[in-house]
């Protein structure tokens, strides 16, 4: 009997020997469990994004109202931190349609007149999808014809716009590709000045967004993207141009700032807006979204809350 009492007791004193060098042993294999699971998701810059893409999937999964992402490129930020509220392949190449008169705009306001007269050509009256219908030869000032690229996204005003700033569009899309290059744009590239689809034009959400704080800067700009609606008359004519926005945040969510909205077969749906609200500066951009407004509010509301509460 005393011999067996013995071994229980050698037994249990055994246990709690080993018991903290099994704890460290645990976390021993667990540490090295990381520093192999880490390498495998790739660069600093993409593990930022798995970090942040976690983070929004599980905080904004239980407020934003569904389960699978009904775009196919989301980013939230919020301005005044930098910080990421919400991303969903934001650094995905993609067709950015009208967006492409963000660009458009900030090359025709470093090299153009905004009071100078520009001519209708016929290619540009010719300018198919979004359009005013302007005529061959009317002329414009180059303001007017910013504006209506802006406010309704007239592709005959871009066009006519582009042509009068860099002589040929050709000439135009060569500028906006060195200021792409200036400005870091490691992932867009530009075909044409307006912004229908093509092989070679692209961008990202990430890429638009720093696209579009900059251009936000410029105090012209910032004042038409967030016009709802304004005419243009030409220069020797009585004919009006009505001007109304495509943007139907602008007027229906307070704050909301812009900025630009995009459409073409390739590109679907797309929306980059700006709203300022109770101290908030957030920044959206929407990629192919079929339910782009629905989604917009959505994560304005989401990021509003988000960023109210770390304030």
């Amino acid at each position: 009997m005393a011999r067996q009492q013995e071994r229980v007791q050698y037994s249990q004193d055994s246990r709690k020997r080993w018991w903290p060098i099994g704890i460290v042993g645990f976390g021993a294999v667990l540490s090295v469990c990381l520093v192999t699971l880490l390498p495998a998701l790739g660069s600093a810059k993409d593990y930022h994004h798995h970090r942040a893409a976690i983070h929004s999937g599980s905080s904004a999964q239980q407020e934003l109202p569904w389960k699978k992402v009904p775009a196919n490129s989301v980013l939230l930020k919020e301005l005044k931190s930098g910080r990421v509220l919400y991303q969903h392949e934001s650094e995905k190449r993609l067709s950015p349609a009208s967006l492409t008169k963000i660009m458009s705009a900030l090359i025709i306001l470093e090299h153009g007149r905004l009071d100078e007269y520009a001519t209708v050509s016929k290619n540009a009256a010719r300018a198919p999808k979004t359009h005013l219908r302007l005529r061959t030869g009317e002329v414009f000032r180059l303001d007017d014809l910013l504006k209506a690229m802006l406010i309704v996204s007239a592709n005959d005003a871009c066009l006519a716009a582009v042509e009068h700033v860099g002589g040929t569009e050709e000439q135009f899309v060569e500028m906006m590709n060195a200021k792409v290059a200036q400005l870091g744009l490691t992932d867009t590239h530009f075909s044409n000045g307006c912004g229908f689809d093509g092989p070679e034009h692209y961008s990202t959400a990430e890429d638009l967004a720093k696209l579009s704080e900059i251009a936000m800067q410029n105090p012209v700009f910032r004042e038409l993207v967030r016009e709802e609606q304004d005419f243009i008359m030409p220069v020797s004519g009585h004919r009006p141009y009505l001007l109304h926005t495509t943007n139907r945040l602008l007027g229906r969510i307070p704050g909301v700032e812009g900025i630009k909205t995009g459409f073409t077969s390739k590109a679907g749906r797309c929306l980059i807006a700006k709203v300022s609200q109770n101290g908030s500066d957030l920044l959206l951009v929407i990629l192919n979204s079929n339910r782009r407004w629905n989604m917009a509010k959505s994560l304005i509301s989401y990021g509003l809350r988000v960023s109210e509460s770390a304030q």
